[in-house]
């Protein structure tokens, strides 16, 4: 089967077919390269939207990354970065193997077939020509031929004439003879140019033809296997990287997998929980019987002797509304004493431990510089020793500055750690404001609270919760209640913004009135003047307690108790 011998009168269909052959395979080439930059758009498309759901550094959105659920979720966002990455390497593979080999072998083939036309064109020309000499060596001789035949009826005529002259005759057979001759040559002419052609047709048809034909039909059958090859390794290149794919979707399944959502609630717990007990069971108050409130019923106010019952809820008290307090938006005080005692100890212990590390650091760094000090000293030509005192005095600087920090921490830590196991009777008061007050009203703010993310508190109290208490005189009698005695006097060491319900906002180096003491939970009572009073955080006040009032403050919460 050649296309030679088949095919020897279709040049012009076979160079339209070969045209053909290159058309396809450039859409071909145009098809894979499409293809890459699919697979390039996918794999940025992956990246973003991978780096669009990791988590801001030093934000929030960071700490929640510690569940088993949103690390196992960060881990699918690697391996899909890992992903992503993959369809980058298809893209690279297709294009170095499949669009570029393929875009060179289109020139060269290009190049190649144009060779082997113009050479069938030229072998073309050639029969062409030939056949061109055959017909005019044809038509001279037939024409010779006539005119031969025509020269030998003039000489016969003028022969048979007796009127004409014998020198007329005699030209006339002189020119039939030569007409004759000329005949002659024409015809071995004619021969000779017949048996060229013939030759040369048969060399064309058998042999030229054939031969380019042939050639023409290897580079067409090479093209098919190349494409053939090229789509082979269009299938392998996505074959090499599932094994990877495969191993990026394992690990989603391992990171699914690991997910504990026991752990995730206790978790849960150690993030929010406050430290704090729940409020006591609520005491019966029977108001059929005229209310007769002893010494031992009545709270610090009940010391001024003026006969008005203490309020039972804290819709308008003065009283302690810790931890019912509201999210302080602003920054919170360095010691973290407005987070609930757990949560303040978690905080603590983190900023210790941070500390620590960045101690570490600074000593790391003193170590490396020490010993190219050394190093320095015992070889002057690499460097001065001098050169590096600066630095050691700054890092000597920080660590002192770092140790200090941590000192301070850790006291204010072992003070929380402290009172921690004080801490039921604490909660008990805090949420009772005082357990010989009725403490009704107070039970339904507790069940009413909700804790927020950072561990503090807001007060959301329901309509529901509101129609549970009734109204009574208790608010009016409240409103109108006189002051607590003044216990002592303090010095404000800090400003502290109270932007939280209950507390009070005072400036650095404030002289301010103490009326109720720190109870273990960190918050100390003041006042600035009859209409100002407030809680702000005890480390933040330095209190100077007056003995006597002191003493006669203790009696009577004893009493209270």
């Amino acid at each position: 089967m050649s296309w030679g011998t088949e095919l020897w009168d279709q040049f012009d269909n076979l160079e339209k077919h070969t045209q053909w052959g290159i058309d396809v395979l450039e859409k071909y080439i145009k098809f894979v390269k499409e293809r890459t930059e699919i697979e390039l758009s996918y794999a940025k498309q992956l990246r973003n939207l991978s780096k669009k759901y990791q988590p801001k550094k030093n934000s929030k959105e960071e700490e929640e990354y510690r569940y088993t659920s949103t690390k196992a979720f960060l881990a699918t966002l690697n391996e899909m970065n890992d992903y992503a990455g993959q369809h980058e390497v298809i893209s690279e593979n297709m294009t170095s193997l499949i669009t570029g080999e393929l875009t060179r072998y289109v020139q060269e083939l290009k190049q190649e077939r144009k060779s082997h036309f113009h050479d069938g064109r030229k072998a073309q020309q050639h029969i062409e020509t030939c056949w061109k000499q055959l017909e005019a060596s044809k038509r001279r001789f037939e024409r010779d031929c006539k005119e031969a035949d025509r020269a030998q009826q003039y000489f016969e005529k003028m022969d048979a004439d007796i009127n004409v002259t014998k020198a007329d005759v005699e030209k006339a057979r002189q020119q039939a003879q030569l007409r004759h001759q000329m005949a002659e040559d024409s015809k071995a002419e004619y021969c000779s140019t017949l048996q060229k052609f013939n030759s040369e047709q048969h060399d064309h048809y058998y042999t030229h033809i054939p031969n380019i034909f042939q050639k023409i039909q290897e580079m067409e059958e090479r093209r098919i296997v190349r494409i053939g090859e090229s789509m082979k390794t269009f299938a392998e290149v996505d074959r090499q990287v599932i094994p990877i794919i495969g191993k990026c979707l394992d690990e989603i399944t391992k990171a699914a997998e690991s997910i504990d959502h026991k752990n995730d609630s206790q978790m849960v717990i150690e993030a929010f929980k406050s430290g704090f007990e729940p409020p006591g069971d609520v005491d019966f108050e029977d108001f059929t019987q005229p209310m007769k409130r002893t010494v031992s019923e009545s709270s610090l106010s009940n010391s001024r002797g003026d006969g008005k019952s203490e309020p039972k809820f804290g819709g308008k008290s003065k009283g302690k509304l810790w931890p019912f307090i509201k999210k302080n938006k602003g920054a919170g005080p360095e010691d973290f004493s407005n987070l609930p005692p757990e949560q303040r100890r978690k905080k603590l212990q983190q900023k210790v431990d941070e500390l620590n590390k960045d101690i570490q650091k600074e000593m790391d760094q003193r170590d490396a510089l020490t010993k190219m000090k050394d190093v320095y000293i015992k070889n002057p030509q690499m460097g001065d020793p001098a050169s590096v005192d600066h630095r050691l005095a700054e890092l000597g600087q920080n660590i002192e500055k770092l140790r200090l920090e941590v000192q301070k921490f850790e006291g204010w830590l072992a003070e929380v750690e402290g009172r921690l196991p004080m801490r039921t009777e604490q909660a008990r008061r805090q949420s009772g404001l005082y357990e010989a007050q009725n403490t009704s009203a107070v039970n339904s703010c507790a069940q009413d609270r909700e804790s927020s993310p950072d561990g503090s508190y807001t007060e959301e109290q329901s309509q529901e919760t509101e129609m549970k208490v009734p109204a009574t005189d208790f608010d009016d009698e409240f409103d109108d209640e006189e002051p607590l005695p003044t216990i002592g006097t303090c010095k404000a060491l800090y400003t502290f913004e109270g932007q939280n319900e209950g507390t009070i906002s005072v400036a650095e180096g404030e002289m301010l009135y103490v009326i109720e003491e720190d109870k273990g939970d960190g918050w100390t009572r003041i006042r600035r003047n009859e209409d100002e009073e407030g809680y702000v955080p005890t480390s933040y006040v330095e209190v100077y307690l007056d003995k006597n009032a002191k003493d006669v403050y203790k009696s009577l919460q004893k009493i209270s108790e």
